[in-house]
């Protein structure tokens, strides 16, 4: 394990619950906004890690890049699917409260990674 891999790991899950946080905030809006005669589909995130051998994945960057590979080992987002149901919002809002909870977890750990390597560098200091 290299020396600031804790932080990469808690950045990449923090992007991941940031996409989770966006699907479910359209999934909320969607679920407000249909109709008993025209119910929107709930649309489910998917993500694969770098060395995902899945033929079926195309790479989906948010920001807008090409896709290809650039080094970047973490998650990504390979696609955002329709997962079936329709709509809820009070199963899109549990959603949210969820992807809240697991982004402030990394975030806690993205500190801690701070934090020790802070202390690993104050070490060295004469």
């Amino acid at each position: 394990m290299a020396e600031f891999d804790l932080l990469a790991i808690a950045a990449d899950g923090m992007g991941v619950q940031r996409a989770m946080l966006d699907v479910a905030a359209r999934n909320v809006a969607a679920a407000q906004a249909s109709t008993p005669d025209h119910p929107y589909p709930r649309l489910v995130a998917r993500f694969a890690g770098a060395a995902s051998s899945d033929p079926l994945e195309r790479a989906f960057d948010p920001d807008g890049s090409d896709g290809s590979d650039d080094g970047d080992e973490g998650t990504r987002l390979t696609g955002i699917t329709p997962g079936g149901d329709a709509a809820d919002a009070l199963t899109e809002m549990i959603a949210v409260l969820d992807a809240q909870r697991a982004y402030e977890a990394n975030a806690s750990v993205f500190d801690v990674g701070k934090r020790l390597a802070e202390r690993t560098l104050d070490v060295g200091r004469p």
